[in-house]
Protein backbone atom coordinates (compact mmCIF):
# COMPACT_ATOMS: atom_id res chain seq x y z
CA UNK A 1 0.00 0.00 0.00
CA UNK A 2 1.40 3.61 -0.73
CA UNK A 3 2.15 6.41 1.42
CA UNK A 4 0.56 9.75 0.69
CA UNK A 5 3.93 10.54 0.19
CA UNK A 6 4.84 8.69 -2.04
CA UNK A 7 1.20 9.15 -3.98
CA UNK A 8 1.63 13.00 -4.42
CA UNK A 9 5.24 12.57 -5.63
CA UNK A 10 3.68 9.74 -8.27
CA UNK A 11 0.85 12.42 -8.76
CA UNK A 12 3.62 15.16 -9.58
CA UNK A 13 5.70 13.22 -12.07
CA UNK A 14 2.96 12.38 -13.67
CA UNK A 15 1.60 16.19 -13.83
CA UNK A 16 4.75 17.32 -15.37
CA UNK A 17 4.59 14.75 -17.65
CA UNK A 18 1.18 15.25 -18.85
CA UNK A 19 1.88 19.04 -18.98
CA UNK A 20 5.49 18.55 -20.72
CA UNK A 21 6.66 21.29 -18.68
CA UNK A 22 10.36 19.82 -17.55
CA UNK A 23 12.17 22.51 -15.56
CA UNK A 24 15.61 21.70 -16.86
CA UNK A 25 14.22 22.18 -20.34
CA UNK A 26 12.36 25.24 -20.16
CA UNK A 27 15.62 26.98 -18.30
CA UNK A 28 17.53 26.20 -21.56
CA UNK A 29 14.33 27.55 -23.54
CA UNK A 30 14.82 30.45 -21.65
CA UNK A 31 18.32 30.65 -21.85
CA UNK A 32 18.02 30.32 -25.75
CA UNK A 33 16.29 32.63 -26.55
CA UNK A 34 17.37 35.47 -24.30
CA UNK A 35 21.06 34.52 -25.08
CA UNK A 36 21.64 37.09 -28.11
CA UNK A 37 19.02 39.86 -26.57
CA UNK A 38 20.57 39.98 -23.42
CA UNK A 39 24.20 40.52 -25.42
CA UNK A 40 22.77 43.48 -27.39
CA UNK A 41 21.42 45.20 -24.35
CA UNK A 42 24.92 44.95 -22.64
CA UNK A 43 26.71 46.40 -25.70
CA UNK A 44 24.19 49.55 -25.36
CA UNK A 45 24.33 49.54 -21.21
CA UNK A 46 27.88 49.52 -21.38
CA UNK A 47 28.01 51.95 -24.21
CA UNK A 48 25.87 54.16 -22.22
CA UNK A 49 27.56 54.15 -18.73
CA UNK A 50 31.56 54.64 -20.30
CA UNK A 51 29.87 57.78 -22.59
CA UNK A 52 28.22 59.13 -19.64
CA UNK A 53 30.61 58.55 -16.80
CA UNK A 54 33.75 59.39 -19.36
CA UNK A 55 35.46 55.73 -18.74
CA UNK A 56 38.88 54.82 -20.13
CA UNK A 57 37.16 53.34 -23.38
CA UNK A 58 40.63 51.01 -24.07
CA UNK A 59 40.04 49.83 -20.60
CA UNK A 60 36.12 49.47 -20.90
CA UNK A 61 36.79 47.44 -24.06
CA UNK A 62 38.75 44.92 -22.96
CA UNK A 63 37.07 43.90 -19.55
CA UNK A 64 33.69 43.99 -22.15
CA UNK A 65 35.47 41.84 -24.17
CA UNK A 66 36.96 39.59 -21.01
CA UNK A 67 32.73 39.61 -19.96
CA UNK A 68 31.49 38.62 -23.14
CA UNK A 69 33.84 35.39 -23.58
CA UNK A 70 32.75 34.57 -20.20
CA UNK A 71 29.26 34.52 -20.29
CA UNK A 72 29.42 32.75 -23.78
CA UNK A 73 31.66 29.99 -22.11
CA UNK A 74 29.06 29.47 -19.75
CA UNK A 75 26.39 29.22 -22.01
CA UNK A 76 28.49 26.93 -24.19
CA UNK A 77 28.21 24.39 -21.18
CA UNK A 78 24.85 25.31 -20.00
CA UNK A 79 22.98 24.76 -23.72
CA UNK A 80 25.95 23.54 -26.37
CA UNK A 81 25.35 23.02 -29.71
CA UNK A 82 27.49 20.24 -29.82
CA UNK A 83 28.84 19.12 -26.73
CA UNK A 84 32.04 17.34 -28.27
CA UNK A 85 32.78 21.19 -29.62
CA UNK A 86 33.46 22.87 -26.71
CA UNK A 87 37.26 22.70 -26.24
CA UNK A 88 39.31 20.39 -24.09
CA UNK A 89 42.21 21.16 -21.39
CA UNK A 90 44.74 21.03 -24.72
CA UNK A 91 42.66 22.96 -26.81
CA UNK A 92 42.50 26.17 -24.78
CA UNK A 93 45.86 26.08 -24.00
CA UNK A 94 46.77 26.40 -27.70
CA UNK A 95 43.37 29.24 -28.05
CA UNK A 96 44.89 30.92 -25.26
CA UNK A 97 48.57 31.47 -26.74
CA UNK A 98 46.80 32.57 -29.91
CA UNK A 99 44.54 35.15 -28.33
CA UNK A 100 47.81 36.31 -25.97
CA UNK A 101 50.16 36.18 -29.26
CA UNK A 102 47.14 38.07 -31.10
CA UNK A 103 46.79 40.55 -28.41
CA UNK A 104 50.37 41.39 -28.26
CA UNK A 105 51.20 41.69 -31.94
CA UNK A 106 47.75 43.39 -32.66
CA UNK A 107 48.45 45.86 -30.16
CA UNK A 108 52.03 46.57 -30.99
CA UNK A 109 51.27 47.01 -34.45
CA UNK A 110 48.03 49.03 -34.24
CA UNK A 111 49.87 51.53 -32.52
CA UNK A 112 49.88 53.33 -35.66
CA UNK A 113 46.81 52.70 -36.59
CA UNK A 114 45.53 53.68 -33.44
CA UNK A 115 47.49 57.59 -33.60
CA UNK A 116 46.48 57.76 -37.12
CA UNK A 117 42.60 57.42 -36.13
CA UNK A 118 43.20 59.52 -33.06
CA UNK A 119 44.67 62.24 -35.46
CA UNK A 120 41.92 62.09 -37.97
CA UNK A 121 39.33 61.40 -36.30
CA UNK A 122 37.09 63.87 -34.72
CA UNK A 123 36.60 64.11 -31.31
CA UNK A 124 32.86 65.37 -31.70
CA UNK A 125 31.52 64.85 -34.98
CA UNK A 126 28.62 67.34 -36.69
CA UNK A 127 26.33 64.65 -37.24
CA UNK A 128 24.23 63.46 -34.40
CA UNK A 129 25.41 59.97 -32.79
CA UNK A 130 21.72 58.42 -33.05
CA UNK A 131 22.92 58.73 -37.28
CA UNK A 132 26.51 58.34 -36.81
CA UNK A 133 26.40 55.39 -35.29
CA UNK A 134 24.36 52.88 -37.35
CA UNK A 135 26.50 54.71 -40.94
CA UNK A 136 29.48 53.92 -38.89
CA UNK A 137 28.46 50.11 -38.18
CA UNK A 138 27.93 49.33 -42.37
CA UNK A 139 30.64 50.93 -43.33
CA UNK A 140 32.37 49.55 -40.72
CA UNK A 141 31.16 45.88 -41.79
CA UNK A 142 31.09 46.82 -45.20
CA UNK A 143 35.05 46.81 -45.03
CA UNK A 144 35.25 44.37 -42.87
CA UNK A 145 33.11 41.89 -45.16
CA UNK A 146 35.90 43.22 -47.68
CA UNK A 147 38.85 42.07 -46.09
CA UNK A 148 37.58 38.93 -44.82
CA UNK A 149 35.76 38.05 -48.31
CA UNK A 150 39.69 38.67 -50.23
CA UNK A 151 40.95 36.48 -47.29
CA UNK A 152 39.31 33.78 -48.92
CA UNK A 153 39.64 34.25 -53.03
CA UNK A 154 43.25 35.99 -52.56
CA UNK A 155 45.66 32.20 -52.45
CA UNK A 156 48.10 34.46 -50.24
CA UNK A 157 45.86 36.18 -47.69
CA UNK A 158 44.05 32.31 -47.65
CA UNK A 159 47.24 31.70 -46.03
CA UNK A 160 47.22 34.37 -43.38
CA UNK A 161 43.20 33.77 -42.88
CA UNK A 162 43.38 29.38 -43.52
CA UNK A 163 44.92 29.57 -39.91
CA UNK A 164 41.20 30.54 -38.50
CA UNK A 165 39.81 27.38 -40.33
CA UNK A 166 42.38 24.90 -39.49
CA UNK A 167 39.95 23.88 -36.54
CA UNK A 168 37.21 21.06 -37.09
CA UNK A 169 34.98 22.65 -34.41
CA UNK A 170 33.21 26.51 -33.95
CA UNK A 171 33.51 27.48 -30.41
CA UNK A 172 34.23 31.34 -28.84
CA UNK A 173 38.14 29.84 -27.78
CA UNK A 174 38.71 29.44 -31.54
CA UNK A 175 37.67 32.55 -32.21
CA UNK A 176 40.86 33.98 -31.42
CA UNK A 177 43.04 31.28 -33.61
CA UNK A 178 43.97 34.16 -36.03
CA UNK A 179 47.30 34.98 -37.59
CA UNK A 180 48.80 38.42 -36.38
CA UNK A 181 49.17 39.85 -39.98
CA UNK A 182 45.13 38.91 -40.48
CA UNK A 183 43.77 40.56 -37.32
CA UNK A 184 46.20 43.61 -38.19
CA UNK A 185 44.99 44.01 -41.93
CA UNK A 186 41.20 43.68 -40.84
CA UNK A 187 41.60 46.22 -38.18
CA UNK A 188 43.44 48.31 -39.66
CA UNK A 189 41.26 48.79 -42.69
CA UNK A 190 37.86 48.44 -40.79
CA UNK A 191 39.42 51.45 -38.03
CA UNK A 192 40.80 53.70 -40.67
CA UNK A 193 37.95 53.52 -42.98
CA UNK A 194 36.01 55.14 -40.17
CA UNK A 195 37.93 57.33 -39.11
CA UNK A 196 39.08 58.68 -42.82
CA UNK A 197 35.01 59.25 -43.48
CA UNK A 198 35.19 61.04 -40.11
CA UNK A 199 32.62 59.58 -37.59
CA UNK A 200 33.70 60.68 -34.22
CA UNK A 201 35.73 58.61 -31.53
CA UNK A 202 32.42 58.29 -29.22
CA UNK A 203 30.52 56.68 -32.54
CA UNK A 204 33.96 53.93 -33.34
CA UNK A 205 33.97 53.30 -29.71
CA UNK A 206 29.88 52.02 -29.76
CA UNK A 207 30.44 50.40 -32.87
CA UNK A 208 33.97 48.56 -31.29
CA UNK A 209 31.69 47.09 -28.60
CA UNK A 210 29.13 45.67 -31.06
CA UNK A 211 31.32 44.72 -33.06
CA UNK A 212 33.30 42.59 -29.93
CA UNK A 213 29.94 41.37 -28.66
CA UNK A 214 29.36 39.65 -31.87
CA UNK A 215 32.30 38.36 -33.67
CA UNK A 216 32.48 36.28 -30.19
CA UNK A 217 28.61 35.41 -30.31
CA UNK A 218 28.60 33.80 -33.96
CA UNK A 219 31.46 31.46 -33.11
CA UNK A 220 29.72 30.54 -29.90
CA UNK A 221 28.88 26.81 -29.61
CA UNK A 222 25.62 27.67 -28.11
CA UNK A 223 22.15 26.15 -29.49
CA UNK A 224 20.75 29.68 -30.05
CA UNK A 225 18.51 30.66 -33.14
CA UNK A 226 17.36 33.94 -34.11
CA UNK A 227 14.81 33.20 -36.49
CA UNK A 228 13.74 35.59 -39.01
CA UNK A 229 16.44 37.96 -37.57
CA UNK A 230 19.24 35.92 -38.93
CA UNK A 231 18.15 38.48 -41.97
CA UNK A 232 19.38 41.30 -39.88
CA UNK A 233 22.00 40.14 -37.35
CA UNK A 234 24.70 37.46 -37.86
CA UNK A 235 24.11 34.69 -36.06
CA UNK A 236 26.51 31.19 -35.07
CA UNK A 237 23.70 29.43 -37.42
CA UNK A 238 25.54 31.53 -39.94
CA UNK A 239 28.76 31.29 -39.24
CA UNK A 240 29.28 27.49 -38.61
CA UNK A 241 27.83 27.30 -42.11
CA UNK A 242 30.83 29.96 -42.56
CA UNK A 243 33.20 27.05 -41.73
CA UNK A 244 31.71 24.43 -43.58
CA UNK A 245 34.01 22.43 -45.62
CA UNK A 246 30.81 22.23 -48.20
CA UNK A 247 31.75 25.56 -50.35
CA UNK A 248 28.73 25.85 -51.90
CA UNK A 249 27.41 26.92 -48.37
CA UNK A 250 30.22 28.40 -46.75
CA UNK A 251 29.23 31.90 -47.30
CA UNK A 252 28.90 34.56 -44.70
CA UNK A 253 31.78 36.68 -44.62
CA UNK A 254 29.89 39.20 -42.63
CA UNK A 255 30.40 38.55 -38.38
CA UNK A 256 27.76 41.53 -37.12
CA UNK A 257 24.96 42.41 -39.74
CA UNK A 258 23.65 40.60 -42.49
CA UNK A 259 23.00 43.55 -45.09
CA UNK A 260 26.61 42.31 -46.80
CA UNK A 261 25.90 38.86 -47.16
CA UNK A 262 22.38 39.67 -49.00
CA UNK A 263 23.75 42.42 -51.16
CA UNK A 264 27.08 40.32 -52.52
CA UNK A 265 25.00 36.82 -52.81
CA UNK A 266 27.01 34.83 -50.08
CA UNK A 267 23.95 34.65 -47.36
CA UNK A 268 23.08 30.99 -47.53
CA UNK A 269 21.82 30.20 -44.17
CA UNK A 270 17.97 28.38 -44.01
CA UNK A 271 16.21 27.56 -41.23
CA UNK A 272 17.33 23.65 -39.88
CA UNK A 273 20.50 23.80 -42.83
CA UNK A 274 23.82 22.67 -40.95
CA UNK A 275 27.23 21.95 -41.81
CA UNK A 276 27.59 17.87 -41.99
CA UNK A 277 31.50 19.30 -41.21
CA UNK A 278 33.12 21.87 -40.53
CA UNK A 279 37.47 23.01 -41.04
CA UNK A 280 39.38 22.35 -44.21
CA UNK A 281 38.74 20.55 -47.28
CA UNK A 282 42.29 19.49 -46.97
CA UNK A 283 43.60 19.86 -43.51
CA UNK A 284 47.04 19.07 -44.06
CA UNK A 285 47.48 21.99 -46.26
CA UNK A 286 48.16 23.83 -42.56
CA UNK A 287 49.55 23.01 -39.67
CA UNK A 288 47.57 21.61 -36.87
CA UNK A 289 46.39 24.43 -34.60
CA UNK A 290 48.00 23.51 -31.63
CA UNK A 291 51.36 23.93 -33.56
CA UNK A 292 50.98 27.60 -32.90
CA UNK A 293 54.96 29.02 -33.70
CA UNK A 294 54.32 26.86 -37.40
CA UNK A 295 51.18 28.38 -38.02
CA UNK A 296 52.27 32.10 -37.78
CA UNK A 297 55.23 30.73 -39.62
CA UNK A 298 53.32 28.52 -42.22
CA UNK A 299 52.09 31.82 -44.84
CA UNK A 300 56.05 32.72 -45.63
CA UNK A 301 57.37 29.52 -46.22
CA UNK A 302 57.27 28.75 -49.90
CA UNK A 303 55.98 25.20 -49.58
CA UNK A 304 52.82 26.39 -48.30
CA UNK A 305 49.69 25.07 -50.37
CA UNK A 306 46.41 27.21 -51.18
CA UNK A 307 44.57 24.52 -49.75
CA UNK A 308 40.48 26.36 -49.94
CA UNK A 309 41.25 29.74 -50.63
CA UNK A 310 37.80 29.97 -52.88
CA UNK A 311 34.23 30.30 -51.54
Amino acid sequence: MSSPLTTRAGRSRAGRSRSGRDPSAMARTVLARTAHPLLLLSVAGVFAAATHRGWDRGLVTVVFQLAVISYLVALEHLIPYKRSWNPDRREWRAYGAYFLLTALGAGLGQALVLSAVGAVAEPNSPFPLWAEIPAALLLGSLAGYAVHRLGHTNRWLWRLHGIHHRPEKVNVGNNGVNHVADVLLTQGCVQLALALVGFSETAVFGVGLFVVAQGYFVHANVAVGIGALNHVFTSPEQHRLHHSTDLAEAGHYSSDVALWDHAFGSFTWRPDREPAAVGLEDPASFPPTGAVLASLAHPFRRTAKPGRGTG
